[in-house]
């Protein structure tokens, strides 16, 4: 049995290429009986689409503060409380920094910095982004606030370099989980 059965997971998914591995990893977490809430951030919508997410985790996927009528609010604060753990996967360089200086213009951003459990995240980005001193200093920093990262990992990169950058691939991630709620 999966220790993830019943969890509750907030995802959030950033704007990157590997924005499509978030289908994936949403639906081995509901495969497993994890309960999913999908955040998307404005960019990420350009990859993939909120319905694919909604119908993978059988739920509405959260892009706004608001509904798209405006009608309702999104509560971020809620959301932050209702999980057992927040994946942000794919952490864009630009969310990595965001989470860093607590910079809160979005309701991925606004949900995080509202979070009580513990928070993973597996950046996706091109090699020399990975390996620039500010995304290293950012990461020191999520580090320092007791977030957990999930490792790159090394491969053919959407740019056609071949190196560390590719976001870890959706079952290391439910290994990372697993492995955390032992």
């Amino acid at each position: 049995m999966s220790n993830l059965k019943g969890k509750k997971i907030v995802l959030g998914v950033c704007g990157s290429i590997a924005a499509y591995k978030s289908a994936v990893l949403t639906r081995l977490l509901v495969k497993i009986g994890a309960e999913v809430k999908v955040i998307m951030t404005a960019s990420a919508s350009e990859f993939i689409t909120p319905l694919t997410l909604a119908t993978l985790s059988k739920n509405t996927v959260f892009t706004d503060f608001t509904t798209s009528d405006g009608s309702n609010w999104n509560n971020h604060v809620e959301l932050g409380l209702w999980a057992d753990a927040m994946v942000i996967a794919p952490t864009s360089a630009n969310t990595l920094a965001k989470m860093a200086t607590g910079n809160c213009d979005n309701m991925l951003l606004a949900t995080y910095l509202s979070a009580k459990c513990p928070v993973f995240f597996a950046p996706a980005m091109d090699l020399d982004m990975w390996k620039h001193k500010a995304v290293k200093r950012n990461i020191d920093y999520l580090h320092s606030y007791g977030n957990i990262l999930i490792p790159v990992e090394h491969g053919e990169l959407a740019s056609g370099l071949v190196g560390d950058g590719r976001m870890a691939e959706p079952e290391h991630i439910v290994d990372h989980l697993e492995e955390y709620f032992q």
